[in-house]
């Protein structure tokens, strides 16, 4: 909702006394030249720069945006800087606590603020993915009749957590993770400039390495903790940050992974990826991720059911039961030690020989199955038990493998439209060329091999 006396006197106060706001808050860019990275988004005549009013624009008026991006990458900030550069009327709320109801209100004043004073508003909404469908369809008659120029942000993907009528009448900004000189530069301003720590303390290139890998990207974690760390360093009457200090101060750096989000698949694919890739590091590093951020276990060792097959089948026919196992044992036993059989299983599976000749197999069977080359069951291989099957033909001139020697018998299988069809194509990687030998052997003696 718009501000009420209460918020409207906490900002004044905090206009006033910045001393008393976090680093992050007294930081933040006060014009879109002063925000750091996104500079793809913020060249002229972008939908940004309309926003604010820069252009005449002419008959087209500024565009709904939604912006998308990891945390920390800017989103709120940019709406910051339009809701203080604007001269149009600003309205923020939050789809974690707002509902139709207060949607509803803010297009309501908008509507009146047009009409009665010809003054726009630009509707700020935070969390966007949070709100439901019906929730969402209610902004859509403001959107498309220009009555709210929305500002939406989100860290989910757009193309699964926003309705596709908003998304269409909207521009998708990505917003790019900040890279480690963007992030420099942000701690470098904020340890000189007068809003920030006005140079009472240095950081030394050793701590400023540590804090970037704290902050991964994320902006607001790095001025959180650069704000520890120098308030713990004055309070021991140090000049700069040390190394120690800073590691004292913040325990550990906080895994960038959503377990509701677009990330808990991102990593989840990027686990399963380097096991292909036989990257057993890599795999090792996206493991410690999940664990780090809570995952479910269960839902890992699933993941690893699946590469065992999929990736691994025959190549290594013990990566399978490995994995089996690992799931069973998590189960049983959870985090934290369900940490090491995950691990366990993960190293195994790297390592493992490659084969996606399983894979590929059903894959290629299915496939015929679904243009329906399918056909009867040759009437050899029908079931001949019940009463009357004989005088149908079924199981009549079926030949009986375990009676010849060879344990084999030569005579058709596959309905008649598949009976040259052959699906699986062993890989000669680890134990899988001993099926790839038993494959062509069956084959030849099936008499569908050519010698």
């Amino acid at each position: 909702m718009e501000p009420d006396l209460f918020t409207a006197a906490a900002e004044e106060r905090q206009e006033k006394d910045p001393a008393g706001s976090p680093l992050a808050v007294r930081m933040r860019p006060r014009t879109l030249d002063e925000v750091v990275g996104q500079q793809h988004l913020l060249g002229p005549g972008s939908p940004l720069r309309r926003l604010v009013g820069e252009g005449s624009g002419g008959p087209a008026g500024p565009s709904s945006v939604i912006l998308w991006g990891p945390p920390g990458t800017g989103k709120t900030t940019l709406a910051y800087v339009v809701s203080k550069a604007t001269n149009k009327r600003f309205v923020e709320l939050s789809a974690i606590t707002a509902g139709v109801k207060e949607v509803r209100a803010v297009i309501d004043g908008a509507r009146r603020a047009t009409g009665g004073f010809g003054k726009e508003t630009v509707l700020f909404l935070d969390e966007i993915h949070r709100f439901s469908k019906a929730q969402q369809d209610s902004l859509l008659p403001a959107v498309e009749n220009r009555w709210v120029t929305l500002i939406a942000a989100t860290t989910e993907n757009p193309y699964f957590s926003v309705i596709s009528p908003l998304l269409s009448r909207s521009l998708l900004l990505t917003l790019e993770p900040l890279t480690d000189d963007d992030i420099r530069g942000l701690l470098k301003r904020a340890l000189a400039d007068e809003r920030g720590l006005k140079d009472a303390v240095g950081l030394p290139e050793d701590t400023e390495e540590h804090l970037l890998r704290i902050a991964g990207g994320d902006a607001r974690r790095a001025l959180t903790a650069l704000e520890a760390a120098a308030g713990a360093a004055l309070d021991q009457g140090e000049r700069e940050i040390g190394l120690r200090t800073l590691e004292q101060t913040v325990d550990r750096a906080a895994v960038k992974y959503d377990r509701d989000g677009d990330q808990h698949y991102d990593v989840a694919s990027a686990l399963i990826k380097s096991i292909r890739g036989s990257d057993v590091d890599a795999a090792l590093h996206y493991l410690a991720r999940m664990i780090e951020a809570g995952e479910d276990p269960r839902f890992i060792a699933r993941r690893l059911m699946i590469s065992a097959s999929e990736d691994i089948g025959l190549a290594d026919p013990n990566a399978l039961p490995i994995a089996v196992a690992a799931a069973q044992a998590v189960a049983m036993i959870g985090f934290p030690e369900a940490a090491l059989t995950l691990s366990h299983a993960t190293i195994a599976l790297a390592l493992a020989p490659k084969s996606n000749a399983a894979t590929t197999a059903i894959g290629a069977a299915m496939e015929d199955v679904r243009k329906g080359l399918a056909g009867p069951v040759p009437p050899h291989l029908r079931d001949g038990h019940y009463k009357g099957a004989a005088k149908l033909g079924h199981a009549q001139g079926y030949v009986y493998p375990h009676d010849l020697p060879e344990g084999i018998a030569q005579q058709q299988y596959a309905p008649d439209a598949l009976k040259d069809r052959e699906y699986y194509a062993p890989t000669r990687h680890g134990t899988e060329a001993r099926y790839a030998d038993a494959v062509e052997w069956t084959r030849k003696h099936l008499g569908r091999r050519r010698s």
